[in-house]
């Protein structure tokens, strides 16, 4: 069933949505118009490809009709006719293995039992035994020796292979688990801030069928567990107003593991969100 809106309907529904992105957007486009980078921010927009004018266009989502929305002519995954812009049902045909794969990827993560003591070392065996890292305008906070040594001193156990690629090779034998590309829906579990962040991956993915407030809420959880994610590196970033978490205390630990459950249980409903969008997707390809 298609429910039609009248421009004095989804007008103010478009207007808002495009308040939103521009207020959570600002600080990294006024960063942008001045060429500063920023090692935290400007992940959400290096490592995932979506760009702001992209964010900005709004999308109804399944199952509504716009009346009088021209400006989604011609564009992909829409169909305009009798005078109204609805999604193109030929789209989601052509995008239906798409769609299925991401279902089963977190449809398995929803229903696996979240972990909570990875301690976010995936950052340090990034940086591990290694003169080079990704960030080199910020120090590490305990150094090259000290950073090898909470390494070597603590269990890895990360199971986010888009993570462990970029581990250094001295690392990656000490991680418990080897995970790749294929074991995806196996290891995924949502303690995981990494798969946490993914939401938005996910949730870009699936445009223009994603409703923009979900997707926007993904976006917005994925921006406050970087922030976490690079607290808990061994990168000193307290100039840029970051207080680190230092997991190399049990106090940093505690208060780690804390955030993450907070997180899982922010990413859950949005998770499970997904996985409605995209069965509702592939039962109208089905006819």
């Amino acid at each position: 069933m298609t429910v039609t809106l009248e421009p004095a309907e989804w007008e103010p529904l478009q207007a808002a949505h495009v308040q939103r992105v521009d207020a959570l957007l600002a600080g990294h486009l006024d960063r942008r118009r001045r060429g500063e980078k920023h090692p935290v921010e400007d992940f959400l927009f290096t490592y995932y490809p979506t760009r702001p004018k992209q964010l900005r266009l709004w999308h109804p989502g399944p199952g509504i009709s716009l009346r009088g929305a021209t400006q989604y002519e011609g564009k992909r995954g829409y169909l305009y006719s009798e005078g109204a812009a609805r999604l193109d049902p030929a789209e989601i045909s052509r995008r239906a293995d798409s769609i299925g794969w991401i279902s089963k990827l977190l449809s398995a993560t929803a229903g696996r039992q979240p972990q909570f003591g990875c301690f976010g070392l995936h950052e340090w065996a990034m940086v591990y035994r290694t003169p080079e890292i990704r960030h080199e305008a910020w120090p590490l906070r305990l150094g090259s020796d000290g950073t090898d040594r909470v390494v070597e001193s603590h269990k890895i156990a990360c199971s986010h292979f888009d993570a462990f690629r970029f581990f250094t090779q001295p690392a990656r034998p000490l991680n418990v688990l080897q995970p790749t590309r294929e074991a995806q829906p196996q290891l995924e579990q949502g303690g995981c801030l990494h798969a946490n962040m993914d939401l938005y991956k996910w949730a870009t993915k699936l445009m223009p069928f994603a409703p923009s407030s979900l997707l926007l809420d993904c976006f917005k959880l994925a921006r406050d567990i970087r922030t976490l994610d690079m607290r808990a590196s061994p990168y000193e970033l307290t100039a840029l107003g970051y207080d680190p978490v230092p997991i190399e205390t049990p106090a940093g630990k505690a208060q780690y593991a804390a955030s993450q459950r907070t997180f899982a249980a922010r990413a859950r409903p949005l998770r499970l969100g997904l996985v409605e969008l995209c069965n509702d997707l592939l039962q109208l390809q089905a006819g």
